[in-house]
């Protein structure tokens, strides 16, 4: 299941969204009221009024309220039961996915929120990838200093890219968007997409279907704590646990494209990262609905 052998878990009391996960980068504010370029504080009015009252420190952003901690124990127990199955225990399956949407994560809004890295990787892949459909692989990629890459494999190509998409971090967050795009460059092939310069607009679908899945099996996996649970000794016993996981999110991915087929044509540089947001907060809606009709039988 790719990242999640490579974090035991959520804590229990780890806020649903952290506070930094919003964060848009903006520079602190400085010292002692000094105005942001460096100018002198509070300087004394010129006919001898008393100095005028230094202005309010800016507000902190609110801390989050700790989650419950026992939030992720539904979806872990109904995970584990799917993973002892070998597979075979669907309704557990869907319960996990379910109860990890709804009640884990907080509804579908909230675990799009949590994504935090894998959006913005998301969105710079997919602008890129747009941009290659629309003026050729080669031209997209010396707008990103990486001319020398043209014409090279796709796989190299990609690799090329990492750096670009998806920036090396100490964090968890960051290690499941770079993550995710790794296991995405392994799955080109099997998708049939060989050829960069000859890259289709379903085609640029399917690469970042391909991404958004691996990154939201990453996040359900090392949020529900993927060190807790056993999977089955047998090798295809194994492999069929993560097919039928990825396959499960797959499909909830691919129908939220679906319903934004028309906003994915006209999509404009501008608009791509709320275009990434909004698929994956439909996606993790139409997970749950999924979820809950697995475990109905349905």
């Amino acid at each position: 299941m790719g990242t999640s052998s490579a974090f035991g878990g959520q804590g229990g009391g780890t806020p649903l969204v952290p506070s930094w996960l919003g964060d848009d980068g903006a520079p602190p504010a400085a010292p002692d009221g000094a105005p942001p370029d460096g100018g002198p504080p509070n300087d004394p009015p010129a006919d001898g009024a008393p100095p005028a009252a230094p202005p309010a420190p800016p507000a902190r952003p609110p801390i989050p309220p700790v989650a419950d901690p026992a939030r992720f124990s539904a979806a872990r127990n109904n995970f584990s039961r799917f993973a002892g199955s070998g597979g075979s225990d669907r309704k557990s399956l869907g319960r996990a996915v379910s109860h990890y949407v709804g009640s884990s994560a907080g509804g579908a809004r909230t675990a799009a929120a949590r994504m935090g890295s894998a959006r913005g990787a998301g969105s710079r892949l997919l602008g890129f990838l747009s941009d290659a459909v629309a003026r050729g692989a080669t031209e997209a990629l010396r707008a990103l200093n990486l001319g020398a890459l043209a014409g090279r494999p796709i796989e190299e190509i990609f690799l090329g890219l990492a750096d670009y998409v998806c920036p090396d971090g100490g964090s968890i967050d960051e290690g499941i968007a770079r993550e995710a795009f790794i296991e995405t460059i392994t799955d080109l092939a099997g998708a049939g997409i060989t050829d960069l310069d000859g890259l289709t607009a379903d085609q640029m679908q399917t690469v970042f279907e391909l991404y958004a899945t691996n990154a939201i099996e990453a996040r359900l996996c090392n949020d529900i704590g993927a060190k807790t649970i056993t999977l089955p000794s047998d090798s295809r016993e194994a492999a069929r646990v993560q097919a039928q996981l990825n396959d499960f999110i797959r499909r909830g991915v691919a129908d939220a494209l679906t319903v934004a087929r028309a906003a994915a044509a006209a999509l404009t540089p501008d608009r791509v990262l709320q275009f990434v947001g909004r698929i994956y907060q439909q996606a993790f809606g139409i997970l749950q609905i999924m979820g809950d009709a697995e475990a109905e039988g349905a």
